[in-house]
């Protein structure tokens, strides 16, 4: 059986500079693994930091590199479906083992998976957004097991982990940022930065549901721990749009990524630093609420809020109030309901499950359903060329 096709758009710019789709339907990026179901889609790759938002090259198209490459990184959905009711057909796990390091020293194991329905201990020299699309997973730590469902979020700094499918298949995103590890394939915490919890009176606008963020780490050396599991601290609404709401997840504030315990200290909001990332997911209430009631002043006012105001290309003549253009790749991950991109030159409709690969063009997202749109966007420092 083939993988689980993955509806990707990307973005780009005419002649005039005006924002349109470049290209729109299933991902080409397909790399099957031996076991039916099993595989990863790439949906970008980049081998520099910043990566360059110009190009006719579909990078989706690479050969595949694990953890990705060492100047840059990746999208990718694994799709991890592969379980059975019989278990005497599921392979013996193989037993746990000192660390053996992969062809590129970057990725390590220790065994105790079976590469059917249960990876092996890893290690991988990298910041990692895992985002569950679908299905269940467990990811097992030294420390503990979560259970993830869609629309959670792990943030894995550099740690050790495995992922368990032996219950439920399922369909999870990773954007993959090279890290630096300064203490060799250790990988260890580095600094004391306090983490970062949600206030036990923290309110939302109705309709929005709180973000499950899930941190994990190396405190010591071969070991990996639970930093955190619980909804985002850092919540940012937009008055003049009821319902509306932006959850910060985490920030890289330069290249390679820092194996830190906490980054939402740092001011990267909509705009990460010039060579970082910043991971939010925001929650775009029904269009129907706000229009009509938004102006020139109140736009001004919420991209100020953000630390974003040149981010605002807001014109009344534009297609949407909200416009916004900014020098970074984003990887847009519909986790709930149905969006509208707006561009210049056209709009696209996208569904939970679906992937936007924006190049820095100008755009909005319009809701014209009756539900909330729930939408996870990694934007990466980038440059024009």
């Amino acid at each position: 059986m083939a993988l689980t096709p993955i509806r990707r758009v990307v973005t780009g710019n005419d002649a005039r500079g005006k924002s349109k789709v470049v290209w729109d339907g299933p991902s080409p990026g397909v790399h099957e693994s031996a076991v039916p179901c099993n595989g990863a889609i790439d949906c970008w790759v980049w081998r520099e930091t910043p990566p360059p938002l110009a190009g006719d090259d579909d990078s989706a198209r690479w050969d595949y590199e694990f953890p990705g490459p060492p100047s840059g990184g990746h999208l990718r959905v694994m799709n991890w479906l592969a379980h059975a009711s019989d278990r005497s057909k599921v392979p013996p796990l193989v037993p746990p083992h000192a660390p053996k390091a992969a062809p590129g020293g970057r990725a390590w194991n220790r065994g105790g998976g079976n590469d059917f329905d249960r990876t092996a201990m890893h290690k991988t020299q990298s910041v990692d957004y895992g985002i569950m699309l679908a299905g269940e997973r467990i990811i097992e730590l030294d420390d503990c097991k979560l259970v993830m469902k869609p629309g959670d979020i792990v943030v894995q700094v550099g740690a050790w982990h495995l992922w368990d499918s032996s219950k439920m298949g399922c369909l999870m995103a990773f954007d993959m940022i090279a890290a630096q590890f300064v203490d060799g394939p250790a990988g260890t915490a580095q600094g004391n930065d306090p983490v970062m919890r949600a206030r036990p009176d923290q309110k939302l606008p109705p309709g929005v549901k709180p973000q499950r963020r899930i941190v994990t780490i190396d405190r010591e050396a071969g070991k990996s721990s639970l930093v955190i599991d619980g909804p985002s601290p850092d919540v940012r609404i937009d008055p003049a749009r009821p319902g509306f709401a932006l959850q910060r997840m985490w920030v890289v504030d330069g290249a390679p990524a820092k194996i830190v315990f906490e980054t939402l200290h740092l001011p990267h909001t909509l705009e990460p630093p010039a060579q970082g990332s910043v991971l939010n997911v925001v929650t775009f209430p029904p269009d129907v609420v706000w229009q009509g009631k938004v102006g020139a002043a109140e736009v001004a006012a919420w991209f100020k809020a953000i630390g974003s105001p040149g981010a605002s290309t807001y014109s009344a003549q534009a297609p949407h109030p909200y416009m916004q253009k900014t020098r970074t790749l984003d990887f847009c991950i519909v986790l709930e309901g149905e969006i509208v991109l707006v561009l210049d030159t056209q709009e696209v409709t996208l569904k939970a499950g679906e992937i936007l690969v924006q190049r820095g063009t100008n755009h909005a997202w319009s809701n014209r359903s009756g539900k909330p749109a729930v939408v996870a966007i990694a934007a990466h420092g980038a440059k024009s060329k």
